[in-house]
């Protein structure tokens, strides 16, 4: 694989012979290495009504700012590109996207032009398979003003001995709910059935988990589920209406549980101090975790 230079982003349906092919399954052979290139799209304008469909299925206000979880939806684009070589050692039919930071370093307004760009690293062992890094990088001319790491997790046979292993040695994880408070945050939110298919097309992750019920039992969820991305995304929104954010932060989260459509689901901080906000979304009256997550001020 060789380093890419687009003019713009590519569009999701000219790759989509390459990703139907990446979807296959491939061997359990464990990846030694990952391809070294680089894409980039070295003048990137922001897509006003795409971003406007954007901050309004999750909840943005509209203030000319870009959200700091954008530019992730926005490299997901080069991200596909990248997974559909034949060089990538994972087929897409598989992997979970287990966790996901983006760092603003600053106030980006949504009529600069940018120059962004993707590259793969981190590959590591996971008890369940194999993790790796997606790693994305936003400039303005010299000044590098957000990036962004999203990793994911392949999942690999175990052989009986690690698997019994595993059953011996682990229990299912409990996350608990952050205790109430006058200077906390509580929200109830209903998640309607479609939003899955309505992000889709904002994002172009036309993930088939996430857009019927029907395709989504072909994977194995008994209904359709929550793109992750949205539920950050989400998330961040209304912190950001309720509490004041600094201009610099980071924002990182682990996905714990899916969320099926349509739910109920429950947004939690703890009380924000000087270092930052901890919080969770859970199942209505549950302590089941979707995500767990921290916003550091920087």
């Amino acid at each position: 694989m060789s380093d890419k230079h687009f003019s713009e982003l590519p569009k999701m349906h000219t790759t989509y012979a390459n990703v139907i092919k990446s979807l296959l399954p491939s061997s359990n052979t464990k990846a030694k290495d990952l391809p070294s290139s680089v894409y980039t799209v070295d003048k990137l304008v922001i897509e006003q009504s795409n971003l406007r469909e954007y901050r309004k299925i999750c909840g943005f206000v509209d203030d000319g700012r870009v959200p700091a979880t954008y530019f992730a939806v926005l490299s997901q684009t080069l991200q596909m590109n990248m997974m559909a070589k034949p060089d990538f050692p994972f087929a897409m039919l598989g992997l979970v996207h287990v966790e996901n930071s983006v760092t603003q370093h600053r106030v980006i307004f949504d009529t600069e032009t940018v120059r962004l760009s993707v590259r793969l690293n981190n590959l590591r062992t996971h008890d369940k398979g194999q993790q790796f890094d997606f790693v994305t990088s936003v400039w303005v001319a010299d000044e590098m003003v957000w990036e962004g790491v999203s990793t994911y997790l392949s999942r690999q046979k175990k052989s009986k001995v690690q698997r019994q292993a595993t059953h011996q040695g682990t229990t299912k994880p409990v996350f608990s709910r952050p205790d109430k408070s006058d200077d906390s945050l509580f929200l109830v939110m209903n998640v309607e059935e479609d939003i899955g298919r309505r992000y889709a097309f904002v994002s172009g992750d036309f993930n088939l988990i996430h857009l019927h019920p029907l395709s989504a039992r072909v994977f194995g969820f008994p209904k359709a589920i929550a793109h992750g991305m949205w539920t950050k995304a989400r998330s961040l929104a209304m912190i950001a209406r309720h509490f004041e954010l600094p201009a610099a932060y980071r924002m990182d989260v682990s996905f714990k549980f899916p969320v099926f459509l349509p739910s109920k689901i429950e947004l939690m901080t703890d009380t924000p101090d000087e270092l930052g906000i901890e919080f969770g979304l859970y199942a209505k009256d549950s302590e089941k975790a979707h995500l767990i997550g921290t916003l550091a001020y920087l």
